[in-house]
């Protein structure tokens, strides 16, 4: 599996950006997808999962309310709707793909990871 995320850039407190994690590889479309975010020097955080069948999704504390993970299985994509933007959602956010099993907030558990994609939000 390969992903690309996209979709970052500055915005202003209180807007939104929408993220996308291209897939490609047979198995992405049965991939629990992730993304997670890490702002300098912090560890790398769970923000939000969804499981292959879009039957189940999951957030941080942090996004729940404001964000809204989706996922495209003919399109290979997964989305991460942004709103309500903060300065702390500053990080560079990672999508990442795991193959087997259940847990979903566990980065070391992921087995495939895109780039990354910077979101500044600014005050």
């Amino acid at each position: 599996v390969q992903l690309q995320a996209s979709g970052g850039g500055l915005v202003q407190a209180g807007g939104s950006l929408r993220l996308s994690c291209a897939g490609s590889g047979r198995t992405f479309s049965s991939s629990m997808i992730g993304w997670f975010r890490q702002a300098p020097a912090t560890e790398r955080l769970f923000v939000a999962a969804i499981r292959r069948n879009n039957d189940s999704t999951y957030y941080a504390p942090s996004a729940k309310g404001r964000f809204t993970i989706s996922r495209d299985n003919a399109e290979n994509t997964v989305y991460l709707q942004m709103n309500s933007l903060k300065p702390e959602d500053t990080a560079v956010y990672y999508c990442a793909a795991r193959t087997r099993g259940s847990t979903y907030y566990e980065s070391r558990l992921y087995d495939y990871w895109g780039q990354g994609t910077q979101v500044t939000v600014s005050s």
